[in-house]
């Protein structure tokens, strides 16, 4: 050992940091050959390497001696051949002889090895009980997590059988569709095949009929003579003259036509998501409970508290579905359950806990997820009256009307803010979530907004906003530093007067849907105007976009249709018309294009985004469901085509994939967004969202 060391420190280090736990120790004088060897661990190492082909009687010998040492027998000090160890030192924490005491030990202070014996061996005891009473702990987590384990394989199998009942299930279903279809398909032909074989049976009979008089009649005119003639002349005359006159149903009594039509693009894309395969890592004693409904609750008065989870290593989850129990019982009575909290999933992996109290005094408040206590859990709740009880800091959410119609805003309570030229909020509020920078706040100044509308960003770090009631445009760096802004208020070209959407073209200039003006404005990325387009055709632009031609699409919100012009002005096409049809609009917003140059555009008054060409196909419907939108307003696309909608009426963002199927939320909820409108994806992959009731906008980090 002392050689391996030798090898590992310097010669002239004074010092021995040890290679596994780091911890630093002084070395002797003659540096490591005078550290002291511990011969209880060299005698077993010499035991464990010795050759199997040794004698066993050398390997009991050396045995003996090791037991010797463990059971307390003197030992010979190894630096003085003949002396025994009598002594310890307190500083070195060893055992020497006398002679060591005079040696290098002569400064530090020494005592008999027997006088330090009983308070060694009473902290070992004391130490061995403390491990010793954790066997216990361990054993019931061993029974614990086995439990678990055991429930997860339970669960699987439960899920496998499910999963294959409901897919024999589907096979049968479609096995009896098959079936009925291929007898429906059996019955239709068996009649028009009647209809068909009766008709040709006709023909056929009528035919036989013509060449048989026919024939008898070329007979009798050839080979009878003049008395046979004159005898059938009348009959065959009669009989010709029938035929001739005889209505016979040349033309088809039915047609040809028998197709089978199976659409099953819908039930494909239905198959691809048919399933949802729900689970989620968070675990109790990392995740967080935060609010003043914790500690402190009014009598009648509801309260809630949020609850974010995490997984083991404290990263915060993302999706739902989480067992998560809420329990209020009193302090003098544990086992009688006065209230069970409700709990709201908001999808995204936080949830809010809500809850009511009739009667004042002390309760325990326990939140356990999967049968677990939360961290912190159970707390101590105090409830009095509501005239004793103080104002909650964490009462930070109003219910107001929506600006133009009934649907209700979650909205943030005004916030004084700093009166500097513009104000850059960095995410500082204990709830975790996802919100990067909240840029702005209400005003006419370089950084501040008054119904900001449209947003756009531009792929070298800008973010380009319309500034609608300050008729300007604004643009910042991607972390929220302002750079520029440029407008004029008026009706002339290269004026603005309700600017709405906004977007980047690939040369990056920076193109304006004017609402108010009716036509589309191109700006150079320095703000200079270049060219309007629409002008006469566009009734009310409200969101505009680029797709890969470089053709500017712009939705006329008023004229509920879409435009496509070249970047000079030429109209290339439009599409759609007022109304509720799959093809129509009721007020659309604003606009992306995926990867596929399909036009994606949300239809505000029709609750649902559509997805436009010839049109494919719609996602979306009235109500507040996961999936649901209550007006639709901002709409982008990211790199893996997921489709990302600012849903105005309920205040959040919400993330599709490709085919339109919900996949998540954006998680808003610290810092509630009030009525968005226009969202994009930064240079650097983020979401940045216009909160136009807030007079800001947010970036948020999305993980795609």
């Amino acid at each position: 050992m002392g050689v391996c060391l030798q090898n590992y420190i310097p010669p002239e280090s004074l010092t021995l940091s040890c290679p596994v736990c780091r911890q630093t120790s002084i070395l002797p004088e003659k540096g490591v050959s005078a550290l002291q060897n511990n011969f209880f661990i060299t005698n077993l190492m010499e035991v464990l390497q010795r050759d199997p082909e040794c004698s066993r009687l050398e390997a009991c010998s050396v045995l003996e001696s090791v037991n010797a040492a463990a059971a307390g027998k003197p030992l010979c000090c190894p630096n003085h051949e003949g002396k025994v160890m009598e002594f310890y030192c307190e500083s070195c924490e060893t055992a020497m002889c006398l002679e060591c005491t005079k040696g290098e030990h002569r400064e530090h202070v020494t005592v008999p090895l027997r006088d330090v014996l009983e308070q060694h061996k009473t902290q070992l005891k004391t130490q061995l009980d403390a491990i010793r009473n954790r066997l216990p702990q361990l054993t019931a987590a061993i029974e614990l997590v086995g439990e678990i384990s055991k429930q997860l394989t339970d669960r699987k199998n439960e899920a496998v059988t499910e999963i294959s009942s409901t897919f024999e299930e589907l096979e049968r279903a479609l096995q009896l569709r098959k079936t009925a279809l291929i007898n429906d398909l059996e019955n239709i032909y068996s009649a028009k095949q009647k209809v068909l074989q009766a008709q040709l049976s006709s023909l056929l009979q009528g035919k036989d009929h013509i060449q048989s008089s026919c024939s008898f009649t070329e007979q009798a005119l050839s080979h009878g003579s003049a008395t046979e003639v004159l005898m059938v002349q009348k009959q065959m005359s009669e009989r010709v003259s029938a035929m001739a006159r005889h209505d016979f149903p040349e033309r088809p009594h039915q047609n040809a036509h028998l197709d089978c039509q199976v659409e099953t693009e819908g039930l494909r894309r239905s198959l691809q998501n048919l399933g949802v395969l729900i689970t989620t890592a968070a675990v109790g004693h990392t995740s967080v409970a935060t609010g003043e409904g914790l500690r402190h609750a009014a009598t009648g008065q509801h309260v809630s508290v949020t609850v974010t989870t995490k997984d083991k290593d404290g990263e915060l989850v993302r999706t739902g579905n989480a067992a998560l129990r809420a329990t209020v019982t009193p302090v003098a009575d544990g086992s009688r359950i006065v209230t069970e909290p409700e709990v709201t999933d908001n999808k995204n992996g936080t949830y809010e806990v809500g809850y009511t109290l009739r009667s004042e005094g002390e309760f325990s408040f326990a939140l356990s997820l999967y049968g677990q206590p939360l961290r912190g859990s159970p707390f101590r709740l105090q409830a009095v009256k509501p005239s004793d009880a103080l104002p909650s800091p964490d009462d930070v959410k109003r219910r107001l009307k929506s600006p133009g119609g009934t649907a209700g805003h979650v909205r943030q309570k005004a916030v004084r803010r700093p009166s500097s030229m513009f104000s850059i909020k960095k995410k500082e509020n204990p709830i975790e979530d996802e919100l990067i920078h909240r840029v702005g706040t209400r005003g006419r100044e370089k950084g501040e907004f008054t119904n900001l509308q449209g947003i756009s960003a531009s792929s070298n770090g800008r973010v380009v906003v319309a500034d609608s009631n300050n008729q300007c445009i604004q643009v910042f760096s991607n972390d929220g530093q302002f750079k520029m802004r440029f407008g004029v208020r008026g009706r002339s070209p290269g004026q603005l007067q309700r600017p709405t959407g906004v977007t980047v073209d690939m040369n990056g200039d920076i193109i304006v849907a004017d609402y108010d003006n009716r036509w589309v404005s191109i700006f150079s990325s320095d703000g200079k105007f270049k060219n309007k387009i629409g002008a006469g055709r566009l009734l009310g632009p409200k969101g505009v976009a680029v797709d890969r031609n470089g053709h500017i699409i712009a939705v006329d919100n008023k004229a509920c249709c879409v435009f496509i012009f070249q970047s000079n002005g030429k109209l290339v096409t439009k599409f759609g018309a007022r109304g509720t049809s799959e093809r129509q609009f009721a007020g659309p917003h604003f606009v992306a294009v995926n990867n596929k140059n399909e036009i994606i555009v949300t239809d505000f008054h029709n609750h649902s985004v559509k997805v436009n060409g010839e049109f494919l196909f719609k996602f979306g419907s009235h109500g507040e469901g996961n999936g649901q939108f209550n007006a639709p307003t901002g709409v982008a696309v990211d790199t893996n085509g997921n489709i990302i909608v600012a849903d105005w009426g309920n205040s959040r963002i919400q993330v599709f994939d490709s085919a339109g199927s919900f996949l998540s939320y954006i998680n808003t909820s610290a810092d509630p967004l009030y009525g968005p409108q226009g969202l994009t994806l930064t240079s650097d992959g983020h979401v940045a969202v216009a909160d136009s009731g807030n007079h800001c906008f947010k970036i948020y980090r999305y993980l795609q």
